[in-house]
Formats: C-alpha cells, structure tokens, sequence
C-alpha cells in the first residue's frame, strides 16, 4: 500500500442540477510532458456515470479548511444528496471543462478524458489536464510560484486524514553544494 494520498475533490457534471462531489485519494500525474492525470473510481458511484458521459472532470486539491466537507462527500451519494449544497462549497465555472470548479480549493485540475482502463473493482480515468486554476493568495507575487505548503493541503492513509504543511527541501537539496561564505582576502 502507497500511502499517504492526496484526498481530493472531483468535480463533474455538465450543468449545475448534475453537479456533484467525489472525494477521491487514487489520484496523481501520469505524465508531464502532455499534462495527463488519473482518478480511480469505482463503477457503482453516482459520479462515475457523469464523469463516463461528459469525459470531463475537475481535480480540486483540498486543505485542513474543508476536511470535514472532503470526508462528508466520501461517505454520502449524490444520488441523495447535493453536495455542494449540503456542504457549502461553492461551484465555479471552469476556464474549458463544464464541470464546475471548487472554490475554496487552492488549485483546481481541470481534465479531459483520453481513456477508461477497467482495473477491478476500479476504473481508472486517464485524462489530459486541459486548465489549472491556482488561488492567488497562495502565489509568490516575485516568481508566480505556488506554495502548496501554505494551504495546508489534505492527504489521506488508512483511513485518516493529515494536514500538511511543512517543507522538508526542494528537489535537489540533499546534492546541491553549500555556498562559499567565507570572505577573500585582499
């Protein structure tokens, strides 16, 4: 078992009387090089028919701010519920998909299916990501960076949610050489 994962909100639906929520952890990149992502989802769910249909969806990165919504939309069906309702999160139209985006998500994936691969008791969904949208507050002003770190993003293992936070290094770290800071003498 590979654990932790992120736990995502997917978002999917064409319209807003078939939006809908699913709080999905079998997610990551597939490639860079074009930007693809994947989501696992099981048959029976309520968003896998929407998401088989309109071959679109949206990945919305969640935070220690709205794990209670995240694991609510994990455990109750849209066939029930609308979950965007129930919880209070708030659509937003997406820049080219028409599922609709999360906005208190720090960054929003939006996704095209390419292919369905049927696995078992999961269907993976490989998509190109077609748009991300970022919330500004979380950007560098300098560099237009994103720092995931400051939105506390929310990760799911064994069943129990983390909020992350800390930087541990950035890629590289542990080969990159120290800085001289001894001065020179004249």
């Amino acid at each position: 078992m590979i654990y932790p994962l992120p736990a995502a909100l997917v978002s999917c639906g064409w319209s807003p009387e078939n939006y809908n929520l699913i709080t999905i952890s079998w997610t990551g990149t597939v490639c860079t090089n074009p930007p693809m992502a994947y989501i696992s989802v099981r048959p029976g769910r309520h968003s896998y028919d929407l998401i088989k249909e309109s071959g679109e969806f949206v990945i919305n990165v969640t935070t220690k701010d709205i794990a209670k919504e995240t694991d609510w939309c994990g455990v109750k069906s849209g066939r029930d519920f609308d979950k965007f309702k129930e919880t209070g999160l708030t659509p937003l139209p997406a820049t080219v998909v028409k599922a609709p985006l999360v906005e208190e998500s720090p960054i929003s994936i939006e996704c095209r299916v390419k292919e369905i691969i049927s696995l078992g008791s999961h269907d993976m969904f490989i998509a190109d990501v077609v748009n991300v949208v970022a919330d500004d507050k979380y950007l560098d002003p300098e560099t237009g960076t994103f720092d995931l770190s400051k939105s506390t993003p929310l990760a799911y293992s064994h069943g129990h949610y983390f909020a992350l936070g800390e930087a541990m290094g950035r890629f590289g770290h542990s080969v990159q050489k120290k800085k001289n800071t001894k001065k020179k003498k004249k």
